[in-house]
């Protein structure tokens, strides 16, 4: 739970030092919430959480709508909708995953920069 915790006080400091444009931003004794609250309340900001798997992440990086200026956007990816729903966000929005075909293409152009496989590989790729 401490690394979570320290885990989290790092992405608070990340996200008020990404909004407030300042660097070396301190956050006193994990009170990253309300510093986050109070300082990007009045910011219209697009504030995007990926791979959100905690309830206490939501609710230390975007606590309510309250926290951030009008007109602010908050995207959070997570698999587990039920976070979402704990968490009061109504609007969501299912991806659905992709074809096979497209994962493999996906994978081939971040693993070799191609389209498709290189010679020798379309077997062990396709297990990937």
């Amino acid at each position: 739970e401490a690394q979570e915790e320290e885990g989290l006080a790092s992405l608070q400091e990340k996200l008020l030092t990404g909004a407030l444009m300042k660097r070396n931003i301190d956050i006193p004794n994990a009170d990253g919430a309300t510093l986050i609250k109070r300082r990007i309340s009045n910011l219209k900001a697009l504030i995007i959480l990926d791979d959100v798997n905690h309830l206490s992440q939501l609710q230390k990086l975007a606590g309510g709508s309250d926290w951030f200026g009008p007109g602010s956007r908050v995207i959070v990816t997570t698999r587990d909708e039920h976070l979402l729903i704990s968490h009061g966000i109504e609007r969501r929005y299912n991806v659905e995953g992709l074809k096979i075909e497209e994962a493999l293409q996906l994978f081939s152009q971040k693993a070799f920069g191609k389209d498709h496989p290189e010679k020798g590989y379309f077997d062990l790729c396709s297990q990937v």
